[in-house]
């Protein structure tokens, strides 16, 4: 019992020296403090902070959203009508969409970068802002949407308009190919009536 006790006293003692090793090292090394915010501390190069997203590059594919594991990210898209297209990235890549919608809520953002790598055009990237506290946390969703409301619903008309013309389009096509073969189906039957039948031949002979 006598040995037990000692034994379990010493493992005691021995994991409180291991444990105040590193505390035992700073007690001989003169303090730095930082006068923050003048002085601020030098981040890791790979350091994963507030997002940042290029919405001139974006195309709409909306695949970080799909990545994100926390469902922070929320986009919405309206096609681009011929007449008004989006143009494209700085890398030359044509966008079919306008984003209308692109918000981040970083109050919910875990800064896992899984949204960053399966971007095709690179416009969203972790950024080393990490001073960003709020007393709303509305205020932590971010926007980068740069499109106007008045703009957004001008995008839609247009959109719906090239649809409504596309639309009357096909069936205006529809109806001449339908009064085509109504024609075409007239023109035989008149020439079917037109041709004698054999019974008709053999009395003339």
């Amino acid at each position: 019992m006598i040995k037990d006790y000692l034994k379990n006293t010493w493992e005691g003692l021995y994991t409180v020296l291991v444990g105040m090793k590193i505390t035992w090292k700073h007690l001989f090394v003169p303090s730095v403090t930082l006068q923050y915010p003048e002085e601020r501390a030098k981040l890791p190069e790979r350091a994963r902070n507030r997002l940042f997203v290029n919405i001139n590059d974006c195309i709409g594919c909306m695949q970080c959203a799909t990545a994100c594991p926390v469902n922070c990210i929320d986009i919405e898209t309206v096609k681009g009508a011929p007449v008004d297209m989006p143009g494209e990235t700085s890398k030359g890549k044509k966008k079919a969409l306008w984003v209308t919608k692109f918000e981040i809520d970083i109050a919910k953002c875990c800064f896992c970068q899984l949204c960053v790598f399966p971007c095709p055009t690179e416009c969203i990237q972790m950024t080393d802002v990490y001073e960003y506290s709020e007393w709303d946390r509305d205020n932590l969703i971010y926007n980068y949407a740069n499109l106007t409301p008045q703009e957004v619903d001008i995008k839609q008309l247009n959109l719906e308009k090239f649809q409504a013309e596309k639309e009357a389009k096909k069936i205006e096509a529809a109806k001449a190919k339908a009064e085509a073969a109504a024609k075409k189906a007239e023109e035989d039957k008149a020439k079917s009536e037109e041709k004698p039948s054999d019974d008709e031949k053999k009395e003339e002979k």
